[in-house]
């Protein structure tokens, strides 16, 4: 799956580059539909405070998470 054909639910950071202060390298992030920002190469992510941003799909990996994985970060962004 590339980020061009599908928009993943969770991702992994994996690069970070021009953007330190903003992404975690490892770390898991939620991403939410955005059809206009894969056509250009983004992944439209929510940071720590709840919002959400455009990055480079390149700096992330699409994972699929265990349920109970899944269940325990989707109660806590709620």
């Amino acid at each position: 799956m590339t980020a061009r054909t599908a928009n993943p639910e969770y991702v992994v950071c994996v690069e970070n580059d021009g953007y330190p202060v903003s992404l975690e390298l490892h770390k898991i992030y939620r991403t939410l539909p955005d059809e206009d920002a894969l056509a250009d190469g983004d992944l439209r992510i929510i940071d720590e405070s709840g919002e959400d941003y455009l990055f480079p799909a390149s700096a992330f990996v699409a994972i699929t998470l265990p349920e109970r994985v899944r269940s325990s970060l989707l109660s806590t962004a709620s």
